[in-house]
């Protein structure tokens, strides 16, 4: 790491936020019998997985878990794929999953296909919000909010359990 490198959270922490959320989820769906929870690739299902694991432990409540895959540079050049069938969310919950919320493109293509599905309710979930929304979305449930600049870069690893950490750059 360089010294323009600064730990933003730890893997406690991400791990501390992962738990808070999964317990907002659980305390605003408490009455749901099934709750999907779906993440945009990569990071974003990693976090979703990750929140899944958790719900399973503190509700009884069914977690799907599905990924979403959206070409984040160009998303209108492909077609954003559902991991499950679109059927599979009628009338269902919707948690939809971003490791980070920059400008809201790839959160609001994200959420794009189910607003063709008659799912019952579509909440976000994001672990870092860098406040730079040029798209008309919000995060729901978020784990850290930084004012950062345009220039600046956050960086999110999540592929080994224990060793996760969020920097900004």
């Amino acid at each position: 790491m360089t010294s323009a490198t600064t730990l933003i959270l730890n893997a406690r922490q991400i791990q501390q936020k992962i738990d808070r959320i999964s317990y907002q989820i659980y305390e605003n769906n408490f009455e749901e019998k099934e709750i999907i929870i779906a993440g945009i690739a990569s990071r974003g299902f990693i976090l979703a997985n990750r929140l899944a694991e958790k719900l399973r432990e503190i509700t009884k409540i069914k977690i799907t878990l599905a990924e979403i895959t959206v070409n984040k540079d160009n998303p209108l050049e492909e077609e954003i794929k559902l991991s499950i069938q679109p059927r599979e969310f009628s009338g269902k919950v919707v948690i939809l999953v971003d490791d980070v919320l920059n400008s809201g493109k790839t959160l609001i293509y994200g959420l794009a296909p189910f607003l063709a599905l008659p799912v019952k309710r579509i909440t976000t979930v994001v672990l870092v919000d860098r406040n730079h929304n040029r798209y008309p979305i919000k995060a729901d449930f978020v784990g850290i909010s930084l004012a950062t600049t345009l220039q600046e870069h956050i960086s999110v690893e999540l592929t080994k359990k224990g060793k996760e950490a969020v920097y900004l750059k």
